[in-house]
């Protein structure tokens, strides 16, 4: 088991070591998967910084992470290795979250040679089943705010442009019938998904019940998206409003 381990990881840093070349001035980018593998080895040769908020971190974070938060990356240099050499790992809150890659050139322009982001971050992270530290208040349970469908419907027709419409179903559930514009990002994948999902929009996840959309929406907080609302397709269709296929 050991061997295979360490084959892994000699695998893994042989990569890393080319895309750190491949991408020369900048920094390079690295899955969960890589990711993985470099936790699980447990190797001590490189460095992983989690670049959110101190309360995102106290909350949840990959294990062995440190906390540098981005917005005061100046203030915690002191706790980057002295050797310029040694790998860094930035994360923060996913593939549309800032904050790792701003950190990544701060690191690059301290003068430090093998920067890399794990852009998936803490949501796929969680999202895949890896283990990982959360405090005792991490599932806190947190209040949705609601859309009824007629206004959902007058915000589609008024402001389509603002809005996205996210049904969180399986698949084979969207194609049986969903809500006319809806784009389809299943729970199970949600945060690996989410780069489908515009920021800069109202956000409206949707499920049958509510229990798949509560808990999309509990990711897409965590993943940084501010305007979010749940409705529930159920109460789409009792109100005979449009349904496509």
């Amino acid at each position: 088991m050991f061997v295979k381990q360490a084959v892994g990881l000699v695998f893994v840093l042989m990569l890393l070591c080319m895309a750190g070349a491949a991408v020369a001035a900048g920094y390079g980018t690295i899955d969960h998967l890589v990711m993985k593998t470099l936790v699980d080895a447990d190797a001590r040769n490189f460095v992983l910084v989690d670049a959110r908020n101190p309360e995102e971190y106290r909350e949840s974070h990959i294990p062995g992470a440190i906390n540098i938060p981005q917005r005061s990356f100046g203030d915690f240099t002191g706790l980057l290795p002295a050797n310029k050499n040694v790998m860094l790992i930035f994360y923060c809150n996913g593939v549309k979250c800032g904050k790792s890659k701003k950190s990544a050139k701060q690191a690059l322009a301290l003068g430090y040679t093998n920067v890399h982001v794990y852009a998936e971050g803490m949501p796929v992270w969680e999202e895949i089943g890896y283990s990982f530290y959360k405090s005792g208040d991490y599932e806190k349970p947190i209040e949705t705010s609601k859309l009824v469908p007629m206004d959902l419907q007058q915000l589609m027709e008024v402001q389509p442009e603002k809005i996205q419409v996210v049904d969180v179903r399986d698949p084979e559930e969207f194609a049986e019938g969903h809500i006319p514009g809806a784009i389809n990002c299943p729970l199970k994948d949600f945060a690996l998904q989410s780069g489908m999902i515009d920021k800069k929009k109202k956000v409206v996840v949707y499920c049958n019940a509510g229990g798949r959309s509560y808990k999309a929406y509990r990711k897409l907080m965590r993943l940084g998206y501010k305007d979010i609302a749940q409705s529930l397709f159920a109460d789409w269709k009792a109100e005979g409003l449009p349904v496509v296929m």
